[in-house]
């Protein structure tokens, strides 16, 4: 590519080189690296609007090749029914932070769909009994879908119930992924019972009222808490996250928003009764499941680290495979 220009790459293409397999490698590789001290804290900056919001999340990388990476996402839960957008919609600028030079502009929706996903995976796989054969979603969304993906490829799963408070999605869901992935997936109209039979549960909502409590929750349960990337967001009952291990994914960023905020500012926590971010479980610095019977929550308020390994390995592959429109802001 000449030096000068840079690559604008589109949403469909994004999907066709960030699969789930690789972007979990690349997330649990940044995970580790911020653990060890070899990737800066990232940082976060979210502004609420009367409809939604939008957030910048940004942070850097030394992958082969040193990136800087920033993310803009605007989050409007009711886009689908008023409007028909996407509830998140966004950019994704990648610069060499070794000169500043643009190196790519890519749609977010995408990447931020599989990051996340692939992050759920991750914990899942340092969190959850080995032998996870049930999942719960809630939401039935394009989280929902890649968080059962993202599970699969670490989990045996066998059953998993879907709960979406609008009743027919749930059911299209589970029809369309029971086709897709051969997997016996079951839609449920409330959470309590199919969240007691379940061994991994994922809630990807955008509730801003708690609906998982700590009476749903059996022995042995991993949750992945996703919803919660706002202040003004939440699944879960704060009670629920004290029962057990609470893993974050970086903790100073779950205290400002996510899960951990709300048991926080209720006074039935405070930051040392965090077990550890995911990161320091994946270097062996702090101890993952040690017994079938914990309750695990981990906290994924989405850390601007998972975009840059996400973008960076888009931004690779599209240039090994000539992907992308070549542009030159300065022509």
């Amino acid at each position: 590519m000449n030096s000068t220009s840079s690559l604008l790459i589109a949403r469909n293409e994004v999907a066709s080189l960030l699969k789930i397999d690789a972007c979990m490698n690349a997330v649990e590789a940044a995970f580790k690296m911020h653990a060890e001290g070899k990737a800066t804290t990232p940082k976060v900056l979210g502004i609420h609007v009367s409809n939604g919001g939008f957030h910048i999340k940004a942070g850097v990388m030394n992958l082969d090749q040193e990136y800087f990476v920033t993310k803009t996402n605007a989050n409007f839960p009711d886009n689908q029914k008023n409007n028909g957008l996407p509830t998140i919609q966004g950019v994704v600028v990648v610069c060499d932070a070794n000169n500043g030079k643009l190196l790519a502009v890519m749609d977010s929706m995408e990447l931020t769909i599989v990051r996340t996903g692939a992050a759920t995976g991750v914990a899942a796989k340092y969190l959850s009994r080995p032998k996870a054969k049930v999942a719960m979603i809630c939401g039935c969304g394009n989280q929902g879908r890649i968080s059962i993906k993202a599970l699969m490829q670490v989990r045996p799963l066998e059953k998993v119930y879907v709960y979406d408070i609008e009743r027919s999605r749930a059911h299209t869901f589970a029809q369309e992924l029971t086709e897709e992935l051969g997997i016996s997936i079951l839609p449920v109209d409330e959470v309590r019972t199919a969240a007691r039979q379940s061994d991994i549960i994922v809630t990807c909502t955008p509730s801003k009222k708690y609906f998982l409590h700590k009476e749903d929750v059996g022995p042995g349960t991993f949750i992945a808490a996703v919803g919660a990337d706002s202040d003004d967001k939440q699944e879960l009952q704060p009670e629920l996250l004290t029962v057990g291990k609470l893993v974050t994914d970086l903790t100073e960023q779950c205290a400002t928003f996510g899960e951990f905020h709300h048991a926080l500012k209720k006074g039935i926590m405070t930051q040392a009764n965090v077990h550890g971010q995911l990161g320091e479980i994946i270097a062996g610095q702090k101890s993952g499941r040690t017994s079938d019977e914990e309750i695990i929550v981990f906290d994924s308020t989405g850390m601007a680290l998972q975009d840059v390994a996400a973008a960076a390995s888009v931004y690779e592959k599209a240039i090994a495979n000539g992907i992308g429109l070549k542009f030159n802001f300065a022509n």
